[in-house]
């Protein structure tokens, strides 16, 4: 059996960067991007940041967990990077097969997420608004403080250490055994 680590957050939180490099730690390991589930939505699809979306964003946090939750009973160390809050944790989980996964949430200032929105390349997705909304989720709907990673690390690097060892000691286990 293989393991799955979700690493959540609002965007430019540095999701993506962590968990290219926590899955290269791993072997034999796959990194599940939570993004393309909502590109393969076609025609009448809702923005996922709008309250009129929460039906469209179950389906795919299902198919989602699905993905991942098969790739973990399949022997791999899988790493999910995606916008799963507390508030749809239990429906991921459920979705996976799984028993527990480990859960961390990255939560830098929201200030700092904005950011990093308005000024990476090669990323689709530069709405402030949202982001800002989304980062409020985060914060309006806590989860244990024991999966929240609030610092502004430098490096990913050393972010990934503190990941990794949160998760080895069994801090980020959800649900908490």
């Amino acid at each position: 059996m293989g393991s799955l680590l979700v690493v959540t957050g609002p965007p430019g939180a540095g999701k993506s960067t962590l968990t290219e490099l926590i899955a290269l730690r791993m072997s034999p390991s796959v990194l599940v991007e939570g993004d393309a589930f909502f590109r393969f939505l076609r025609s009448g699809a809702i923005e996922p940041w709008l309250s009129e979306s929460n039906a469209q964003n179950t389906v795919v946090t299902r198919a989602a967990g699905a993905t991942a939750g098969r790739f973990a009973h399949g022997g791999f160390h899988t790493v999910f990077d995606g916008v799963i809050g507390s508030w749809f944790l239990d429906e991921f989980l459920a979705a996976t097969g799984l028993a527990a996964l480990d859960y961390a949430v990255l939560l830098p200032p929201a200030e700092i997420c904005v950011q990093r929105v308005l000024h990476r390349k090669n990323h689709g997705f530069t709405n402030e608004a949202a982001a800002r909304h989304m980062h409020d989720e985060f914060t309006r709907r806590p989860c244990a403080d024991r999966h929240v990673f609030r610092e502004a690390v430098d490096s990913p690097d050393v972010l990934a250490s503190y990941v990794l060892d949160a998760r080895d000691r069994g801090d980020l286990r959800y649900p908490h055994r």
